[in-house]
């Protein structure tokens, strides 16, 4: 009871737009954010622009959020999912402009990158691969109830559809993931590396957890 009282106040004080109040609303929740936009986009830094832009557009639209309510995460997500899906497509673009320039002349890489860091850059790319084919709608309920753990009706209030929506849109994401990981796994298994998780230990490592009602 005290914990939706302390977010329907904190809901009243952005609603009223106090910057106190934004600021412990960043606190709380630019870590889930930011990790909602990295499973969308798939790279570190547009996932930091669509946190900052998330947080952003929240301050500029804080007036529509309703005074109760409960926790404000499932509304900043909706926000993130929405950027996340304009950088896919702005991305999509500049790959494409890019792929019409000629070939830069090799350079040396100096860079080098630890062994872990590039090891989480393949899993991550792995998973992000799967998702990638998925439908965009497919994508982001998988996301948000999966990942993000939120339930039915939150998932919805992010999205702006009906339950039942969510409900069928995760059954078939979940569904054609699952094919999609296996097909994955097959295609990263024969290039494991050492230290290198194989494409299924990388999707069976996945939550699956799902909120029912």
């Amino acid at each position: 009871m005290r914990d939706t009282e302390d977010e329907d106040g904190l809901r009243r004080r952005v609603r009223a737009g106090e910057r106190d109040a934004f600021a412990e609303l960043y606190e709380r929740y630019a870590r889930t954010v930011y990790n909602h936009a990295l499973r969308l986009t798939g790279d570190w830094a547009t996932a930091e622009e669509v946190m900052s832009e998330t947080f952003l557009a929240a301050w500029r639209v804080r007036q529509r959020v309703e005074p109760d309510g409960g926790s404000l995460r499932p509304w900043l997500l909706g926000i993130a999912t929405h950027k996340a899906h304009n950088a896919n497509r702005g991305r999509g673009r500049r790959l494409a402009f890019l792929a019409r320039q000629p070939e830069p002349r090799a350079v040396a890489d100096f860079a080098q990158e630890t062994v872990g860091r590039l090891d989480d850059a393949r899993r991550l790319a792995a998973v992000h691969a799967a998702l990638g084919r998925l439908r965009r709608h497919e994508r982001e309920v998988l996301v948000l109830c999966v990942w993000e753990g939120l339930d039915y009706g939150q998932a919805a209030e992010a999205l702006g559809v009906k339950v039942g929506t969510v409900r069928s849109r995760l059954s078939r994401a979940r569904a054609r993931l699952g094919r999609l990981s296996e097909e994955e796994a097959a295609r990263t298994e024969p290039r494991r590396g050492r230290g290198e998780g194989t494409g299924r230990a990388v999707f069976a490592a996945l939550p699956v957890r799902e909120e029912t009602r």
